[in-house]
């Protein structure tokens, strides 16, 4: 995915100026796509440039204005042209895999902490999915539009679910490693 798209994604969602998207960043989008403030108005730009949206004429001219969004036709059509192409997953690059692996040969001091920390971090963001589906998808809501905003989050859910499980997993073996881990052991 990229940051092109994920805007022209919310801007079809609603209208919106850029400090609104930078709020539904953190709220939403944010959760699988980040942005900062900075990324999303020099993109605003190059999507404006490129003709994709337009800046809505403000009612009222004022200096400092913020100015909201609107995704042209041919916006549109480049969001759907990239909803519909095929696209390889990505290889999954995660620094704590490669320090457990380095751990082999180094030893553990100090990983069975961060584990720890880690477990807690995504105790609490599974904690935070689970509170966003009990509030926003009640029983009963249905539409396309709905299930397909679900089917995202239901990804965070289950991603979350995964890497509390695995993390439990991974303290259970350091409990059980002898003190130092293997390079210790040499």
């Amino acid at each position: 995915m990229s940051l092109p798209h994920a805007i022209l994604t919310a801007l079809l969602e609603k209208k919106s100026s850029g400090l609104e998207l930078t709020r539904r960043f953190d709220r939403s989008i944010g959760y699988f796509w980040s942005a900062t403030h900075q990324q999303i108005y020099r993109e605003l730009g190059r999507l404006e440039a490129d003709g994709l949206i337009r800046a809505l004429p403000s009612e009222q001219p004022a200096r400092g204005q913020k100015k909201s969004y609107e995704v042209l036709p041919a916006g549109r059509a480049e969001l759907a042209r990239w909803t519909s192409a095929s696209q390889d997953p990505k290889p999954h690059r995660d620094a704590l895999l490669l320090r457990l692996r380095a751990a082999a040969v180094v030893g553990t001091a100090g990983l069975e902490a961060d584990l720890r920390r880690h477990l807690e971090l995504h105790e609490r963001q599974l904690a935070e999915y689970e509170e966003i589906e009990e509030r926003d998808f009640p029983p009963g809501r249905d539409g396309a539009e709905v299930r397909l905003r679900h089917l995202v989050l239901r990804a965070g859910i289950d991603l979350e679910t995964f890497w509390t499980q695995w993390l439990r997993r991974a303290l259970a073996d350091f409990a059980e490693l002898p003190d130092g881990g293997p390079a210790e052991q040499a």
